[in-house]
């Protein structure tokens, strides 16, 4: 693979920096943000073609990185980063949540997230991907005039999840090592599973919701990043968790330790609860998924920890925790017949602006009354509670990340195919089965790579931890990249830099 003269770094050596590495090398002189900018830049040209995981660069940043204002004092300062098309926003730039409802929309304020990242010295250098609203993690759209598909570095053929899958499919093909993400369903854990990365949701209310939006309004949502290595996500949550006073109606103030000092800390023995269980849903998970989260199991309790297998049946009321999801989730796609008002479209031609399934979802929302919000927030109050109860039982709870192996991408779980919304709603939930009660019961989760099925394609393990015990997750997640670095360090086929850019893999 020939590497063009004008860039700072050969491809080789590029891979092999994480996000902290590159910053490292940056405050030493050795490289300088405009040069790392312009290397991902050019990964972009080589890459996106095929993995069709990036909307749109920001050149004028690619040739100034100061512009947007990146703390040059901030530990990550001139690495270069995508922000997801979808949530909180950089003022100035365009943000179409994958939808005609919000083509061409401009961000009038930058977010309090954004903020920290360019606190933290991150470098936004364009737009990645993600499906109408984040409403699956197959991160396929129409809304530009064609079928745009997100493809997954491991195999083309299969999705990089989603809705942050334009953030992970270019973190995983070495485009940038640190993406933004967010998650209101596994829409972090999900991509970072389906990837080979690193995907931390953390508990409601720990990071900063966009301007427009608070905790009350979208309990389910929580932004972050996917990276490859626990490092680099540790040291962005020492800068995420900052919140500007007023700006939380959950209040947590910082983390009692800085997360980078936290995962160089010796671990003492966890009681870790273990389930593969069904979690309320009709369908079993896959055999080799459970299998790997078995073997992980067997390092935890090999590296000092008790594992003690949970019934999962034992867990929580399920048939409410579902009902509360799935109302809210549903329910409150009512919204749209007020953004179209305020975005100057007739509310009676969203048919024209929405993309079928998210339609569909809108059109179901109709079902719901009053009632059933009341419903939803006693079941969510019951399921709540049941969730910490258990979690004064273990310190944490190891799980699948999703019950399933990389599906196709634009298949079963595309917003654009044409059934009913019932049996589509639940297929995704059943696929979602243990990501989404983090979402309800605002517990913190982390994905992690695990290695490869027998396809060569990752599967990824999840821990669940108490309420704002980030700290012990990215605490546990080290100890497993130490033991088991190959998990963490794969490269998919996909990838800028090998030798096998841009060629499609059956």
């Amino acid at each position: 693979m020939a590497t063009s003269t004008s860039l700072a770094m050969s491809w080789e050596e590029w891979r092999k920096h994480d996000a902290l590495a590159l910053a490292g090398r940056v405050r030493a002189g050795e490289v300088t943000p405009k040069e790392l900018s312009a290397q991902a830049m050019e990964a972009v040209a080589r890459l996106d073609p095929v993995i069709e995981a990036v909307l749109g660069m920001y050149e004028d940043a690619v040739a100034d990185p100061d512009r947007d204002g990146p703390s040059k004092t901030g530990r990550l300062y001139g690495v270069p980063m995508l922000l997801k098309d979808l949530g909180s926003g950089l003022a100035g730039r365009k943000q179409e949540s994958g939808s005609r409802l919000f083509k061409d929309h401009v961000v009038n304020a930058t977010d309090p997230l954004v903020a920290n990242y360019l606190r933290a010295g991150l470098v936004p250098i364009g737009r990645s991907t993600t499906p109408e609203f984040g409403m699956t993690f197959d991160t396929t759209t129409d809304y530009l005039g064609r079928v745009k598909v997100t493809r997954n570095p491991w195999n083309p053929e299969r999705t990089p999840g989603g809705s942050s899958g334009g953030s992970a499919a270019a973190v995983a093909a070495g485009v940038v090592p640190i993406s933004m993400s967010s998650d209101g369903g596994g829409s972090t854990r999900i991509p970072a599973a389906f990837c080979g990365l690193v995907g931390l949701k953390a508990t409601r209310g720990r990071v900063p919701r966009p301007l427009a939006q608070s905790e009350y309004i979208s309990r389910i949502s929580i932004d972050g990043v996917v990276t490859r290595t626990v490092r680099d996500t540790a040291a962005a949550y020492d800068y995420l968790t900052r919140t500007p006073n007023g700006g939380s109606f959950i209040p947590m103030g910082q983390p009692s330790v800085p997360y980078l000092s936290a995962i160089e800390r010796d671990l003492g023995p966890l009681k870790i609860g273990l389930s593969t269980g069904a979690w309320g849903r009709a369908t079993a998970t896959d055999p080799e998924v459970a299998e790997r989260v078995r073997t992980v199991a067997k390092l935890l309790d090999g590296l000092g920890h008790v594992v003690e297998e949970v019934d999962d049946r034992s867990i929580c009321d399920w048939t409410a925790l579902w009902s509360a999801y799935t109302i809210g989730w549903t329910g409150g796609r009512a919204q749209f017949a007020a953004t179209a008002k305020e975005r100057g479209f007739d509310p009676g031609r969203l048919e024209s602006c929405l993309g079928p399934m998210v339609y569909r979802h809108y059109l179901a929302a109709e079902r719901y009354d009053k009632f059933d919000i009341w419903k939803m927030m006693a079941d969510n109050n019951t399921v709540t509670r049941e969730f910490g109860r258990l979690m004064e039982r273990f310190d944490l709870l190891l799980v699948p990340t999703v019950p399933i192996r990389v599906p196709k991408a634009d298949g079963a779980y595309s917003l654009l195919r044409d059934e009913e919304l019932d049996p589509w709603l639940d297929r995704l939930c059943d696929a979602c089965r243990y990501t989404m009660p983090a979402n309800e019961t605002g517990l913190p989760g982390i994905s992690l790579p695990a290695g490869l099925d027998r396809d060569g394609l990752p599967i990824g393990v999840q821990l669940y931890g108490n309420f704002c015990r980030e700290d012990l997750l990215l605490q546990i997640a080290a100890q497993i990249e130490r033991a088991r670095p190959e998990w963490f360090g794969a490269l998919p086929g996909l990838h800028v830099g090998t030798g096998s850019q841009g060629v499609m893999r059956n």
